[in-house]
């Protein structure tokens, strides 16, 4: 079944939860694909996981088009959305809905995520004014990470909190098709989700979400920079490929492989 923006909204109506992931390249997204993710999001960490920066601000428009594209051909049955890097949309709607744009028609993406909220709305309305589904993203929002002073949790205080609930509600009035929620304590996220008709996604915001999204790196045991807390390990494959390689280099070097089976 292809999910597209409306399943997720029905999935909220029933009480089904939302798996999503992120991909860069199309091996992983096939794999992530084939079983079974329901969203699939080219994430600007790619930044991060994939080009070796500490932050996501270098990324640019156009390496998230050729992530969004390379994703894209691999991708069959899950909701496609790709990140709006930063400064792709902060200056201006006219920015915005380019920006947006290039995503679904060079990169074929299915949707765009921005972060941000009373200040990006005009962004949100023009966006999907033309017909492109847009995700919002509060709470630790990584191209602010400048402004916060790092990757720190986000609405403890009340006021705060408040803030971050009337931008969640701001955004759906503008019409984002849902939300992510980004490292705010767990009964913030609640609150939030329950007060939204659209579907609110978590990532280190609880369990009571509406689903939830982790980089797939992180969750897969890849990235070894750090390991946020949120993060749950479902495998250490940094350590079997290293192993894999070593193995590989022994073997070489001591001429057992190839051997003839391997030999033409």
């Amino acid at each position: 079944m292809k999910i597209t923006v409306k399943t997720l909204r029905a999935m909220k109506e029933k009480g089904e939860k939302i798996t999503a992931l992120t991909a860069y390249e199309a091996l992983f997204a096939g794999l992530l694909d084939e079983s079974g993710i329901d969203v699939i999001l080219v994430g600007d960490s790619a930044g991060m996981v994939f080009a070796g920066h500490d932050t996501t601000i270098p990324v640019t428009m156009d390496e998230m088009v050729y992530h969004t594209r390379s994703v894209r051909r691999a991708v069959k049955s899950a909701l496609l959305v790709a990140d709006m890097p930063f400064m792709s949309y902060q200056v201006s709607v006219e920015d915005a809905l380019r920006s947006a744009g290039r995503l679904l028609k060079e990169g074929g993406a299915e949707a765009v995520k921005m972060e941000g909220g009373a200040r990006i709305l005009d962004q949100v309305k023009v966006c999907v004014a033309a017909g492109i589904p847009v995700m919002g993203h509060l709470g630790m929002t990584p191209q602010s990470v400048n402004q916060f002073g790092g990757f720190a949790t986000q609405g403890k205080k009340k006021d705060e909190a408040e803030t971050l609930l009337g931008d969640a509600l701001a955004l759906e009035a503008a019409g984002a098709f849902s939300l992510v929620l980004e490292k705010i304590p767990a009964p913030l996220a609640a609150a939030i989700s329950e007060r939204l008709a659209i579907p609110a996604i978590g990532i280190g915001a609880g369990a009571s979400t509406d689903g939830q999204i982790l980089v797939t790196q992180d969750m897969l045991g890849l990235y070894e920079k750090f390991k946020p807390k949120f993060v749950r390990r479902y495998a250490e494959l940094a350590a079997e490929v290293k192993h894999a390689v070593s193995a590989y280099a022994d073997d070489v070097r001591h001429e057992r492989f190839p051997d003839e089976t391997e030999s033409f």
